[in-house]
Order: C-alpha cells, then structure tokens, then sequence
C-alpha cells in the first residue's frame, strides 16, 4: 500500500533556509576564531600606547634639573595625557613617580604584563578586560626605551580599555554579521538556482508521476546540463518513460490476458463437445470412419490439452508454497502414475530414490515440478524412432554439501538446439511440434518459490533435468 504523499515543504523548513543558516552560522564561528588573537592585539596595541605616552612623560620628568621639582599643572598634564593616575619608572634601585597631587593610591590594582607577549596570554588577558565590571584599576608594566633594567609602570583605571574593547567588538560583530549575510545570500541564490530548484522540480515531478504513473505528460523534461543534476533529470526522465511503456504493456498484456482467458474457455468447452462427439462417431462400422477417427481424437486431444496448460500457466503463479514433510520416493511414485508412465508398454520407469527420505516442501506444487519433467520425457521418447535400446526414464536422488537434487534422466534423442536457446521461456522452449513450453516455465518458477533451481545438465545421450532445493528441505 502506497504512503501517504508528502505535504509541501515549506519555506522556513526547507534545505534554502537551512542553507542560509548553515553558513551564517559556519561564518560566524570562524569570525569567532578570528576575533580572539585580533581583540588581543587590539588590546595590546592601546596598552603599549598608553607606556609610549608615559614614557614620554617620564623623558619630560628627566628634563628636569635634580634639584627643581616638577610643577602640578604639569604633571596633571602629563598624566591626563597618558590617561593614567600615576606613572613610575624603576631604574636598578633608582625610581621615579608622577602622580596627581591629593588623589589617594588605589589599595589594589590587576597587574597587566606587557612584558609577556604570548597569544594565549594576550587571548585571556582580553577576555577577562571584556567579562570584568570595568571598576578595576590597572597596573601596566613594560619595558623603558629597549632596556630590559628599566621598568615603566602605569596606574590606571580599566573602564577606558574595557569601553574601546566592547566597541571593537561590536564593530567587529556586526562586520560579521554582515559579512557573513552577504555571503549566505551569495551562495544561497547561486545553490537555489543550481540546484534546490532543479532538486524541488524533480521532487514535485516524482510526486505527480507517483500519483499517475501512466500519464506521459508527467514523465520529466531533462535539462540539457552536464553535471550531476543534469544526469539525474536524464535518468529519472529515462526511468519514468521506461515504466509508463511497461505499466501501459503489462495493461495491454492484462487486458489481452482476460480476453484470451474468456476465449480458451470456451474454446476448451467447445473442443470437450467436439470431443464426446468425436467418440460417438468412432462407434459407426463405416471403415472411413473407423480410418479417421482416432486421428480427429488425437487432434482434440491436443487442441484441449494446450488450451488447458494455457490457463494452468495463467493460474500458478498466485498461491505461495506451503511446505510440509514429504515422503520423496511416494511422491515420486505418484508422479509417474500421474505422468501416463504406470504399466506403459515402451518405457520403463525407474524410481531411484532412497526410502526414507523425507523432504518439507509443497506437495503439489512439487508434484507438478516432477510431473512436467516425467512428462516432456516420455512424450519425448515416445516420438523416437530410435529401436537400438529400450527407452528408460529414471529418477534418482543426490546429497551434497547439504543440498540435494531430484534427477530426471532419460535415454531418449535428447533436446533439439533450439529447445536449448530457448529453455524455460514459455511458448519458445518446446522440444516438439505443437508443444508450448509451458512445462520447463512453470517447473522452473515453482521451484524457485521453494528456493531452488531447475537446472539442464549436458549428457551424452538422452536428457537430464535436476532439481536442487537447499538443505533447510530436507528432513531425514
């Protein structure tokens, strides 16, 4: 039973705007990436402005003489300069302060170490300015003018650094967001007029021939693109025509089906009438009568034996097998009964399979494999004109690896070269005149229900069929 059709998907779940998202959100986190080592640097960089512009200041302090002091309108310059509270320079066991004359010194201050120019330093350092209230005063310290002695340190409040680092960051952000929208929505038209929209075509294609499978305005139109989905339009294009020749053949062959059924029936009554006529006149004393007679019987007789292997062909291939233990020698002995073999004058039916063997398989539908089998080799020799033997049809029965197999062999012409070419193909694989060749199709389909083959060996003279079933058949 077919599955509910599925509802058509919508814009917000469909594979553009996942596409969108996908890629916006892949852009982003490499930003993300990107953005830790150049916060830090940017960090970095206003810090070591801010040690550039104390050291100036402390160039100016070193202007002045020893003895004279530096005035307080100038070092409140100096300082608002450098955007710090006081700055001092350390110089072996020689220091130097600036510092706003009245302002207390912080108790406490988080020292910054520009010294150590390590990215992961860098990195966490940034991280805890942008996470920080901002309240915190800084103690910068660097390097003076190249000379490892001598130590330049700033106080500082944080809030200034923190401010300048949340809005690099938010430029940063948004510089993203832009960036990556612009390149979602690049790719976005590039892969819905490359690809979603052929992919949905198709799959609204493929829906619609679902619905109606034998309307050929549905079959595809393929583009006449060279890349992947290009041969795909092809293929489902080729698949699609391929099945609507064979649904609207299979209608056909249905249809032509019934009315070949309708007419072998009654055909079939009409040659049963013809029939019981025809014994009726071979009772007359007319000796023309008595010539052609059983000539008119043998012709019904074969008139209504294909038109009932006809519809027996029609008919077998509906029930599953139902396996049950078997015995296989009774079986075999009722097939040769069934086969016209019991007390035949020409041909001597050997059964040679073991007693006790019992199989699980469908005893009727098997009975029918061996019975077509028996059957094509007496018919076979009982056309021979050979008189150097007597005939022989035997069954014997074989175990190997497991598996087993039920032979048929006799020791007739054996089969013509056209009956080889066309083996188990109905209405082609007739080894006589007038045959059907609806024995060997039918044999062979019902033993492969039971998971076996039906297999012709090449012998030197006469025929052999065999009948190989897996081992899980057997039962003793």
């Amino acid at each position: 039973m077919a599955g509910d059709a599925p509802t058509k998907t919508g814009f917000i779940s469909g594979l553009s705007t996942k596409l969108i998202a996908l890629i916006i959100l892949v852009i982003l986190a490499v930003e993300v990436v990107i953005f830790l080592p150049s916060m830090a640097n940017a960090r970095a960089g206003w810090l070591d402005d801010r040690l550039n512009v104390g050291a100036v200041a402390l160039q100016v302090l070193e202007a002045v003489p020893d003895d004279m002091e530096l005035s307080a309108d100038l070092a409140d310059d100096l300082l608002t300069l450098a955007g710090a509270q006081a700055i001092a320079l350390r110089h072996g066991d020689q220091s130097r302060l600036i510092e706003r004359e009245g302002d207390p010194m912080p108790m406490a201050a988080v020292t910054v170490d520009m010294r150590d120019r390590s990215i992961m330093s860098l990195i966490m350092g940034g991280l805890d300015t942008l996470f920080s209230s901002g309240d915190r005063t800084l103690r910068i310290v660097g390097e003076m003018g190249g000379d490892d002695d001598a130590q330049i340190e700033i106080l500082m409040p944080e809030k200034p650094l923190r401010d300048e680092l949340l809005t690099y960051s938010r430029n940063i952000f948004f510089l993203s967001l832009i960036i990556a929208s612009l390149t979602a929505f690049a790719l976005f038209f590039f892969v819905e007029f490359a690809l979603i929209r052929p992919i949905r075509r198709m799959t609204q294609n493929i829906m619609s021939f679902r619905e109606a499978p034998e309307n050929a305005s549905l079959i595809v139109a393929p583009s006449t693109r060279n890349d992947e989905i290009g041969w795909a339009e092809r293929e489902l294009a080729q698949m699609e025509s391929e099945m609507f020749s064979m649904l609207r053949q299979r209608r056909h062959l249905a249809d032509l089906g019934l009315a070949v059924a309708k007419i072998n029936h009654d055909l079939r009554n009409t040659l049963t009438s013809a029939q019981l006529l025809s014994d009726q006149v071979a009772t007359l004393d007319d000796p023309q009568v008595q010539r052609l007679a059983p000539r008119l019987v043998h012709t019904l007789d074969k008139a209504i034996g294909f038109a009932q292997s006809v519809l027996d062909y029609g008919r077998q291939s509906a029930t599953p097998p139902r396996p049950q233990p078997v015995d296989l020698r009774a079986l075999i002995e009722e097939c040769l009964f069934d086969a016209g073999l019991a007390g035949h004058p020409n041909i001597d039916a050997v059964n040679e399979v073991p007693d006790g063997i019992t199989v699980k398989v469908d005893p009727d539908q098997m009975a029918r494999v061996f019975v077509n089998l028996i059957k094509n080799a007496r018919e076979a020799l009982e056309t021979s004109t050979a008189t150097d033997s007597r005939f022989r049809i035997a069954i014997s029965f074989t175990q190997q690896n497991g598996d087993f197999a039920v032979s048929v062999t006799d020791n007739g012409p054996g089969l013509p070269p056209r009956a080889k070419q066309n083996l188990f193909v109905a209405f082609e694989g007739s080894a006589r005149a007038g045959g059907t060749g609806l024995g060997l199709a039918i044999a062979r389909e019902l033993t492969e229900a039971h998971g076996g083959q039906l297999r012709y060996v090449e012998t030197p003279k006469g025929t052999r069929f065999d009948v190989q079933l897996p081992a899980m058949r057997r039962l003793a």
